[in-house]
């Protein structure tokens, strides 16, 4: 058989046939989400796609396009890549537990995890702690493996047991255990970093460096090469306390100004959510897009424009915790799919070939 032959269709019969149970257990997934947050007297909304800024990484990409007035002028918009802006907005109008199942848009990415077009599952609690959330999720996969009949959920080999109690790690510890470096020795109190302090870490435990990394690019390596392989095996981990740096919408911790109340979740070593206690400062906030942007615009040679709507409206906003979910990728390991594309009822095409 010639190995360079192109794949069938996902619309073609034998291939949908084999994609339907993870299709069924989708659905089943979503409607018993669905019924968690009711018992949980969340209000379940819906945010537009098409907004005047998609979010303000320095790494995520947008896709841009264009509105036309009535009279033809043309005005930019983008696809959102999550939409946390018009939740929080809508935290700021008042209301105190929402959640959302929003389709969001990210470029330059496709693989067996990533999509352009993905589902994501936000919720956010007014006037709680982070830590709610923590608790949200741990319940929330017990329940995704209870819907989809499954003692584990699975990827690539790998097994996290979401019934059994979740391991707890902040960043620097596991740097320390995983890695070899003390990586707060390089973040002073204001939050600002030592890029030479972690490359001269990282050279002597033998990870690479280049001359124009970033401490921003040092951490990331660290992250991806000696951290995430060991997370969410056996059980779920959630990997606490980000440097303030690498946590532009999330609030400082109380206990160490160095780190902010963020959090992830992971189980087989996949990334699964992306959790805040929320910056509500709208001042820092703009001090936050503008770093983030500057570094766009160093890497990619672009910047997205800031949403002054949503700054205004963290005048508003009550303190609040907020978190994203891959909800396809929830959905993969508790079904044991290997590829997002098997659970979604119509993956978007392919391109660039």
């Amino acid at each position: 058989m010639n190995s360079s032959a192109k794949a069938s269709p996902w619309w073609t019969p034998s291939v949908h046939a084999d994609r339907r149970a993870f299709l069924l257990g989708r659905n089943a997934i979503q409607a018993a989400l669905r019924g968690f947050f009711a018992r949980e007297d969340f209000i379940e909304v819906d945010t537009a796609a098409l907004q005047v800024s998609p979010g303000n990484e320095a790494h995520l990409h947008a896709f841009a396009t264009e509105a036309l007035t009535t009279d033809g002028q043309k005005a930019p918009f983008y696809l959102h890549t999550s939409p946390e802006f018009a939740c929080k907005k809508l935290l700021a109008a008042g209301e105190e537990r929402i959640a959302c199942f929003a389709h969001v848009y990210r470029n330059r990415e496709r693989g067996p995890l990533h999509h352009p077009e993905f589902t994501m599952l936000e919720w956010y609690r007014a006037g709680e702690s982070y830590e709610s959330l923590m608790m949200d999720c741990v319940r929330i996969l017990a329940l995704a493996a209870e819907t989809a009949k499954t003692e584990m959920l699975a990827y690539r080999g790998g097994e996290s047991d979401p019934f059994a109690g979740p391991e707890r790690i902040s960043v620097a510890e596991a740097f320390e255990r995983h890695a070899g470096i003390d990586l707060l020795a390089s973040v002073a109190v204001d939050g600002s970093t030592d890029r030479d302090h972690l490359a001269a870490e990282m050279k002597r435990v033998d990870m690479r460096v280049a001359d124009d990394d970033g401490w921003a690019d040092l951490f990331s390596r660290v992250l991806v090469e000696k951290i995430e392989p060991h997370l969410g095996f056996g059980r779920i981990t959630i990997l606490d306390q980000y440097p303030v740096s690498e946590a532009a919408l999330a609030r400082p911790s109380a206990r160490d100004p160095r780190v902010a109340e963020r959090f992830e979740l992971y189980a087989c070593g996949v990334e699964l959510a992306n959790g805040f206690g929320e910056l509500t400062n709208a001042g820092e906030q703009r001090r936050r897009f503008e770093i983030e942007m500057a570094e766009k615009a160093r890497v990619y040679g672009e910047a997205y424009p800031i949403d002054e709507d949503f700054l205004a409206a963290l005048s508003l906003m009550p303190e609040a915790s907020g978190i994203a979910l891959g909800f396809d990728r929830l959905v993969m390991l508790a079904t044991g799919a290997s590829r997002i594309d098997q659970v979604l009822w119509a993956p978007v095409a392919e391109y660039g070939r």
